[in-house]
């Protein structure tokens, strides 16, 4: 059975303030992920030692990785990955809209793989959202749309994930949740599984929506020491069967 995982890493500094990209890469060994969706990693920055922490932690996991730097300053990159051992494709990777005129605010953008999962084509879609809900309705817009899920390539199975910076109460949640299915509420998980803060997690702002192929079978979010410590966010583990169309 597939396993995703969605983990926002906080650039591999965890709440004890330290980088450690091995402690990060660790945490996701442990759960033995198919796919891993991963949001908030520095390639190349001055501020976290210049390391591609991308391909480091694909290297100690021994998978192939796709990057997309939803911001560049120079030779410095920000952004979301997906990595995984299967057999893998990068079909889009791309900015999502943004509120001109709002100082501050980060450029997000998505990235979408498709894997063969024994035989099987499934589609990854990773993103982090913005702060600011003007901003992240925009963004929720663009992703059910005709740039990413109605886009003319996206065929067969989808999963879309990632750090959507709002919880099930918000409009940019309700956009996406009227296209696709969250896999906690299909499973009916009561109380909800929460990610945010890792200390004491008692937002749910990490999401896994789901087409109709995709049965979940399990969602969890670790509580390790480890996984408490490593970043910010707890992981999102979601178990999956893809079934025929």
């Amino acid at each position: 059975m597939p396993r995703l995982m969605t983990y926002n890493v906080h650039r591999c500094v965890g709440t004890d303030r330290k980088l450690d990209v091995d402690r990060v890469a660790a945490v996701i060994a442990e759960y033995e992920p198919d796919v891993v969706c991963l949001q908030e990693l520095d390639v190349g920055r001055a501020r976290t030692g210049h390391v591609d922490q991308a391909a480091a932690i694909a290297e100690r996991l021994s998978m192939a990785f796709h990057f997309h730097p939803a911001m560049r300053v120079e030779a410095e990159q920000y952004g979301d990955a997906i990595l995984t051992h299967h057999p893998e494709r990068l079909i889009k990777a791309d900015a999502l809209p943004t509120v001109a005129g709002v100082p501050g605010l980060e450029p997000r953008g998505a990235l979408w793989v498709r894997l063969d999962i024994g035989g099987v084509e499934l589609n990854v879609i990773n993103t982090h959202l913005g702060l600011v809900p003007r901003e992240q309705r925009l963004q929720a817009s663009a992703l059910v749309g005709k740039a990413w899920l109605k886009h003319p390539m996206m065929q067969g199975p989808v999963i879309l994930t990632g750090d959507f910076n709002a919880t099930s109460i918000t409009r940019p949640y309700r956009i996406l949740a009227a296209r696709m299915a969250d896999a906690q509420r299909r499973l009916g998980r009561k109380p909800s599984v929460k990610t945010f803060p890792s200390a004491f997690p008692a937002i749910r702002i990490d999401h896994a929506f789901l087409s109709p192929e995709i049965r979940p079978t399990a969602v969890t979010a670790p509580f390790s020491p480890l996984a408490r410590t490593a970043s910010d966010h707890l992981p999102l583990v979601l178990d999956f069967e893809i079934e025929a169309s």
